[in-house]
């Protein structure tokens, strides 16, 4: 697939006493000094405001379903939101509009087409033209998925995503850790956070945020009722490649499905008729239904085991529900363009 590969993360970002983690920290702090340079440059200013929903690490938080839910919030209250992100994964320089029926995954990357099936969504490498491609196409406002770290585009709002589960990892910076830069100073970038999830390692994230004067909000992942009920009390047989596949079976198991057996793979995976020969075959095997997320689902096209294992699987949208959706709104109120 054209673009960049994913990655799986290395175990000792998640172990803070790792001695690995402490001999490459020198190197992070250099990274971390760049990026948080750069970050600092002054943006220029697009057409129509930008909300980013960012996180102040690599891999998955949460960022794209927190990129729905605030694009739905802004919806609902008469805004036109543009999802616009950079596309990874996928070939196209853009801006674009993203078309499901006519672009597939090695275009623009899966998140696009995921939003883009519920939202107009913009794909961009260089974030001010997509900004401006979004006003042409008629948007009133910008929910950026991804480029907090970047100054290409100047943000009115930014909302960092933590994983409850993860928070900062071993709390060091690439390639010592999973951070992008220092924490704190990127949170003073942005104007509050999002923890996902229940855990220990996102409240002593949240802690810090708090003393340091950031609101946060709580959030948790929540499957479609009317798809999940199916499996209550069921066994089932998981596959997905995100950011941390274990949340897919957090997310299954808070909602009443018995048992989860996960096939994980690497972020942003692009699946082969091998992977799907497999898991056709597994399933068989065991008699147990297949589910897997949203971003997975689009990718299983462009052979007959991959549309066979698509017409299989079922997909288990889920929606961000936030703990304080008021505050949400308030932010959202902030930044919405006046009108007369």
């Amino acid at each position: 697939m054209p673009g960049a590969q994913p990655v799986k993360a290395p175990a000792f970002w998640s172990d803070p006493s790792s001695p690995v983690g402490t001999l490459l920290a020198p190197l992070g702090w250099l990274a971390g000094a760049y990026a948080l340079a750069r970050m600092r440059r002054p943006a220029p200013q697009g057409p129509l405001p930008v909300i980013c929903i960012g996180n102040p690490t690599v891999g998955g938080a949460g960022k794209s379903p927190a990129t729905q839910a605030i694009a739905a919030r802004l919806a609902a209250s008469g805004e036109r939101p543009a999802i616009l992100t950079r596309g990874y994964g996928g070939s196209l320089q853009g801006p674009v509009v993203v078309d499901p029926a006519r672009h597939g995954p090695e275009d623009v990357g899966d998140e696009a087409l995921t939003h883009a099936a519920l939202f107009p969504t913009i794909v961009a490498r260089d974030r001010l033209a997509g900004a401006r491609h979004a006003a042409e196409q008629g948007a009133t406002i910008i929910v950026m998925d991804d480029g907090f770290q970047n100054p290409s585009l100047a943000k009115n709002l930014s909302l960092l995503v933590v994983d409850g589960a993860v928070g900062l990892g071993n709390a060091h910076i690439l390639p010592a850790g999973p951070l992008r830069a220092p924490f704190l100073p990127q949170l003073g970038l942005a104007e509050g956070l999002i923890v996902v999830g229940p855990g220990a390692a996102g409240e002593a994230v949240a802690v810090q945020a708090r003393q340091a004067g950031k609101p946060v909000v709580t959030a948790r992942l929540v499957p479609d009722p009317s798809v999940i009920a199916a499996f209550a009390g069921r066994d089932v047989l998981a596959f997905c490649g995100i950011g941390r596949p274990a949340k897919f079976i957090e997310t299954l198991g808070e909602a009443g499905i018995r048992n989860a057996i996960l096939r994980p793979f690497p972020d942003h995976h692009a699946y082969g008729e091998e992977d799907a020969a497999r898991l056709l075959d597994e399933a068989a095997r065991t008699g147990l239904p297949l589910v897997t997320t949203a971003k997975d689902a689009v990718k299983l096209r462009g052979g007959p085991k991959r549309e066979a294992l698509a017409r299989a699987a079922t997909t288990i949208p889920v929606v961000m529900d936030f703990g304080d959706p008021g505050l949400i709104d308030r932010f959202l109120s902030a930044v919405r363009p006046r009108r007369a």
